[in-house]
Protein backbone atom coordinates (compact mmCIF):
# COMPACT_ATOMS: atom_id res chain seq x y z
CA UNK A 1 0.00 0.00 0.00
CA UNK A 2 1.37 3.48 -0.81
CA UNK A 3 1.59 5.97 1.84
CA UNK A 4 -0.63 9.29 0.59
CA UNK A 5 -1.00 12.13 2.45
CA UNK A 6 -4.35 11.15 4.97
CA UNK A 7 -2.06 7.88 5.42
CA UNK A 8 -2.30 7.56 9.05
CA UNK A 9 1.68 8.08 10.84
CA UNK A 10 2.57 5.26 13.07
CA UNK A 11 5.59 6.80 14.10
CA UNK A 12 3.55 9.70 15.78
CA UNK A 13 2.91 7.00 18.65
CA UNK A 14 6.71 5.75 19.37
CA UNK A 15 7.58 6.18 22.83
CA UNK A 16 4.55 7.51 24.42
CA UNK A 17 3.47 4.90 26.45
CA UNK A 18 4.76 3.92 29.29
CA UNK A 19 2.52 1.68 30.86
CA UNK A 20 2.74 -1.15 29.34
CA UNK A 21 6.44 -1.36 29.88
CA UNK A 22 5.56 0.08 33.55
CA UNK A 23 3.59 -3.39 34.19
CA UNK A 24 6.15 -5.47 32.50
CA UNK A 25 8.94 -4.09 34.96
CA UNK A 26 6.89 -4.41 37.64
CA UNK A 27 5.89 -7.66 37.69
CA UNK A 28 9.13 -9.60 36.13
CA UNK A 29 7.48 -12.40 34.45
CA UNK A 30 7.43 -11.80 30.99
CA UNK A 31 9.33 -15.05 30.10
CA UNK A 32 6.96 -16.97 31.95
CA UNK A 33 4.05 -15.17 30.17
CA UNK A 34 5.97 -15.53 27.26
CA UNK A 35 6.29 -19.47 27.15
CA UNK A 36 2.55 -20.14 28.56
CA UNK A 37 1.19 -18.30 25.53
CA UNK A 38 3.65 -20.12 22.91
CA UNK A 39 2.56 -23.51 24.91
CA UNK A 40 -1.00 -23.02 24.20
CA UNK A 41 -0.43 -22.00 20.65
CA UNK A 42 1.32 -25.20 20.22
CA UNK A 43 4.49 -23.46 18.39
CA UNK A 44 5.92 -26.20 15.82
CA UNK A 45 9.33 -26.32 14.57
CA UNK A 46 9.60 -24.87 11.26
CA UNK A 47 6.55 -22.50 11.97
CA UNK A 48 6.64 -19.04 10.67
CA UNK A 49 5.61 -16.39 13.23
CA UNK A 50 5.91 -13.18 13.30
CA UNK A 51 5.43 -10.65 16.47
CA UNK A 52 4.38 -7.35 15.57
CA UNK A 53 4.99 -4.88 18.04
CA UNK A 54 7.72 -7.20 19.41
CA UNK A 55 9.11 -5.03 22.44
CA UNK A 56 12.32 -5.78 23.29
CA UNK A 57 12.01 -8.94 21.42
CA UNK A 58 11.37 -12.10 24.44
CA UNK A 59 8.39 -13.63 22.85
CA UNK A 60 10.30 -13.48 19.47
CA UNK A 61 13.33 -14.91 21.16
CA UNK A 62 11.24 -17.70 22.78
CA UNK A 63 9.47 -18.79 20.03
CA UNK A 64 12.78 -19.07 18.16
CA UNK A 65 14.14 -21.52 21.15
CA UNK A 66 10.95 -23.21 19.99
CA UNK A 67 12.17 -23.61 16.49
CA UNK A 68 9.89 -21.43 14.75
CA UNK A 69 11.07 -18.94 11.83
CA UNK A 70 10.60 -15.71 13.34
CA UNK A 71 9.96 -11.93 12.13
CA UNK A 72 10.18 -9.43 14.98
CA UNK A 73 8.77 -6.22 13.84
CA UNK A 74 8.46 -2.70 15.73
CA UNK A 75 8.24 0.66 14.93
CA UNK A 76 10.92 1.86 17.28
CA UNK A 77 14.64 1.33 16.00
CA UNK A 78 15.07 1.29 20.33
CA UNK A 79 13.00 -1.21 20.73
CA UNK A 80 14.03 -3.58 17.56
CA UNK A 81 17.75 -3.24 18.92
CA UNK A 82 16.73 -4.29 22.33
CA UNK A 83 15.47 -7.78 20.14
CA UNK A 84 18.54 -8.08 18.53
CA UNK A 85 20.46 -7.83 22.12
CA UNK A 86 17.94 -10.15 23.41
CA UNK A 87 18.25 -12.67 20.28
CA UNK A 88 22.44 -12.27 21.00
CA UNK A 89 22.21 -13.19 24.49
CA UNK A 90 19.90 -16.49 24.09
CA UNK A 91 21.85 -17.53 21.01
CA UNK A 92 18.82 -17.43 18.34
CA UNK A 93 18.24 -16.24 15.20
CA UNK A 94 15.41 -13.23 14.50
CA UNK A 95 14.81 -11.56 11.31
CA UNK A 96 13.67 -7.79 12.65
CA UNK A 97 12.01 -5.38 10.25
CA UNK A 98 11.08 -1.64 11.40
CA UNK A 99 7.82 -1.45 10.43
CA UNK A 100 4.06 -1.62 12.33
CA UNK A 101 0.54 -3.04 11.77
CA UNK A 102 0.01 -0.85 8.97
CA UNK A 103 3.71 -1.34 7.01
CA UNK A 104 4.55 -4.52 8.04
CA UNK A 105 5.98 -6.61 4.66
CA UNK A 106 4.46 -9.94 4.20
CA UNK A 107 3.49 -12.52 1.38
CA UNK A 108 -0.26 -13.67 1.75
CA UNK A 109 -0.73 -17.12 3.28
CA UNK A 110 2.67 -17.27 4.80
CA UNK A 111 2.74 -17.12 8.58
CA UNK A 112 1.28 -19.98 10.98
CA UNK A 113 1.09 -17.68 13.65
CA UNK A 114 0.82 -13.70 14.00
CA UNK A 115 1.04 -12.37 17.65
CA UNK A 116 0.88 -8.58 18.39
CA UNK A 117 0.88 -7.53 22.32
CA UNK A 118 -0.25 -4.03 23.84
CA UNK A 119 0.16 -2.26 20.07
CA UNK A 120 -2.64 -2.21 18.18
CA UNK A 121 -4.00 0.42 20.66
CA UNK A 122 -2.12 2.82 19.10
CA UNK A 123 -4.11 2.99 15.35
CA UNK A 124 -7.76 4.92 15.53
CA UNK A 125 -10.05 2.37 14.73
CA UNK A 126 -10.31 2.76 11.09
CA UNK A 127 -6.90 1.73 10.93
CA UNK A 128 -7.31 -0.84 13.58
CA UNK A 129 -9.79 -2.78 10.86
CA UNK A 130 -6.83 -2.00 7.98
CA UNK A 131 -4.29 -3.92 10.41
CA UNK A 132 -6.71 -6.74 11.17
CA UNK A 133 -7.40 -7.05 7.38
CA UNK A 134 -3.33 -6.98 7.04
CA UNK A 135 -2.93 -9.74 9.29
CA UNK A 136 -5.59 -11.59 7.94
CA UNK A 137 -4.13 -11.85 4.73
CA UNK A 138 -0.93 -12.50 5.66
CA UNK A 139 -2.14 -15.76 8.16
CA UNK A 140 -2.04 -19.50 6.26
CA UNK A 141 -5.80 -20.84 6.24
CA UNK A 142 -6.07 -22.47 9.12
CA UNK A 143 -3.77 -20.07 11.11
CA UNK A 144 -3.90 -18.08 14.45
CA UNK A 145 -3.61 -14.37 15.23
CA UNK A 146 -3.22 -14.06 19.21
CA UNK A 147 -3.67 -10.08 20.19
CA UNK A 148 -3.35 -8.55 23.48
CA UNK A 149 -4.22 -5.03 24.34
CA UNK A 150 -5.13 -2.58 26.19
CA UNK A 151 -8.99 -1.90 25.77
CA UNK A 152 -12.06 -0.67 27.93
CA UNK A 153 -14.02 -3.40 29.27
CA UNK A 154 -16.62 -1.00 30.44
CA UNK A 155 -17.76 2.39 29.54
CA UNK A 156 -18.42 5.48 31.94
CA UNK A 157 -21.06 5.20 33.91
CA UNK A 158 -23.09 8.28 32.59
CA UNK A 159 -24.71 10.19 34.96
CA UNK A 160 -23.53 7.67 38.15
CA UNK A 161 -20.05 8.25 37.22
CA UNK A 162 -18.78 11.44 35.10
CA UNK A 163 -15.95 10.64 33.10
CA UNK A 164 -13.35 11.98 35.54
CA UNK A 165 -14.32 10.47 38.30
CA UNK A 166 -14.43 6.73 35.71
CA UNK A 167 -10.82 8.22 34.99
CA UNK A 168 -9.91 8.28 38.86
CA UNK A 169 -10.82 5.11 39.58
CA UNK A 170 -9.03 3.72 36.50
CA UNK A 171 -5.93 5.26 38.49
CA UNK A 172 -6.86 3.69 41.44
CA UNK A 173 -7.99 0.16 40.98
CA UNK A 174 -5.47 -0.47 38.16
CA UNK A 175 -2.08 -0.31 39.59
CA UNK A 176 -1.27 1.97 36.66
CA UNK A 177 0.48 5.58 38.06
CA UNK A 178 -1.40 8.46 37.37
CA UNK A 179 0.96 10.01 34.50
CA UNK A 180 0.70 6.59 32.42
CA UNK A 181 -3.19 6.48 32.85
CA UNK A 182 -3.70 10.03 31.72
CA UNK A 183 -1.15 9.90 29.11
CA UNK A 184 -3.24 6.94 27.55
CA UNK A 185 -6.78 8.53 27.65
CA UNK A 186 -5.79 11.32 26.04
CA UNK A 187 -3.37 10.53 23.42
CA UNK A 188 -4.00 7.26 22.46
CA UNK A 189 -6.69 5.30 20.81
CA UNK A 190 -7.87 2.19 23.20
CA UNK A 191 -11.40 1.42 22.08
CA UNK A 192 -13.83 -1.04 24.20
CA UNK A 193 -13.21 -4.76 23.85
CA UNK A 194 -16.92 -5.58 21.81
CA UNK A 195 -15.44 -2.89 19.32
CA UNK A 196 -12.51 -5.04 18.70
CA UNK A 197 -14.34 -8.23 18.49
CA UNK A 198 -16.53 -7.10 16.07
CA UNK A 199 -13.54 -5.78 13.91
CA UNK A 200 -12.07 -8.49 14.11
CA UNK A 201 -14.89 -10.82 13.21
CA UNK A 202 -15.79 -8.50 10.22
CA UNK A 203 -12.40 -8.88 8.99
CA UNK A 204 -13.10 -12.73 8.68
CA UNK A 205 -11.55 -14.02 12.00
CA UNK A 206 -13.07 -17.04 14.01
CA UNK A 207 -13.01 -15.64 17.56
CA UNK A 208 -11.96 -18.96 19.61
CA UNK A 209 -11.75 -16.96 22.97
CA UNK A 210 -12.20 -13.67 24.37
CA UNK A 211 -10.74 -13.00 28.33
CA UNK A 212 -11.19 -10.29 30.08
CA UNK A 213 -9.88 -10.77 33.71
CA UNK A 214 -6.89 -8.58 33.40
CA UNK A 215 -7.92 -5.06 34.45
CA UNK A 216 -8.12 -2.85 31.28
CA UNK A 217 -6.48 -6.09 29.20
CA UNK A 218 -8.44 -8.42 26.47
CA UNK A 219 -6.71 -10.96 25.20
CA UNK A 220 -7.84 -12.97 21.98
CA UNK A 221 -7.16 -16.21 20.02
CA UNK A 222 -8.29 -15.98 16.45
CA UNK A 223 -8.02 -18.67 13.79
CA UNK A 224 -8.36 -18.03 9.77
CA UNK A 225 -10.71 -20.37 8.44
CA UNK A 226 -9.65 -22.70 5.83
CA UNK A 227 -10.80 -23.46 2.82
CA UNK A 228 -14.18 -23.50 2.19
CA UNK A 229 -15.10 -23.04 5.87
CA UNK A 230 -17.32 -19.94 6.83
CA UNK A 231 -15.32 -16.90 8.13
Amino acid sequence: MLARDWFYNQRRQVGIDSAVAAIYDRHGDSDLRARAALAMLDVKPGWRVADIGCGNGLLACEAALLGAEVDAIDISPALLALAQVEAKDRRVAIRTQSAGLLSFTYQPKSYDLIVSEFTLHHLPDFWKAVAMSRIFAALKPGANFYLRDIVFVRTPDGTERDIEEWAEFSISNHDFNRDSVVTHMRDEYSTFGWVIERMLTDAGFELISADYQAPLHGTYLLRKPRHGEQG
